[in-house]
C-alpha cells in the first residue's frame, strides 16, 4: 500500500456514532444544565418541581430521535 492510499472510511457509522453523540448531548445539556439553572436560580424546591417537565422533554427528543431511527430502517428495508 502505498503513503498515498488511505484505508476506506465508513460514512454511515461516523454519522451514526456523530447523530448518537449529538443526542445524548441535547438531553444531558437539558435536563442537567437546565436543571441546574432552575435550581440556581429558583431554588432547590423548584428544581424538582420541573424535573418532570425536563425529564418529559427529553423523553420527547429521545421518542422522536427513534422514531425517525425506525423510519429509516423502514425505507432501506
Amino acid at each position: 500500500m502505498n503513503s498515498d492510499e488511505r484505508p476506506p472510511t465508513d460514512y454511515r457509522r461516523l454519522r451514526k456514532q456523530t447523530e448518537r453523540r449529538l443526542l445524548i448531548a441535547s438531553i444531558l445539556l437539558l435536563v442537567i444544565v437546565g436543571g441546574g439553572l432552575i435550581g440556581l436560580i429558583f431554588g432547590p424546591v423548584e428544581m424538582l418541581a420541573a424535573l418532570p417537565c425536563l425529564l418529559s422533554g427529553a423523553g420527547a427528543i429521545l421518542g422522536l430521535y427513534l422514531l425517525l431511527v425506525v423510519i429509516e430502517r423502514w425505507i432501506n428495508r
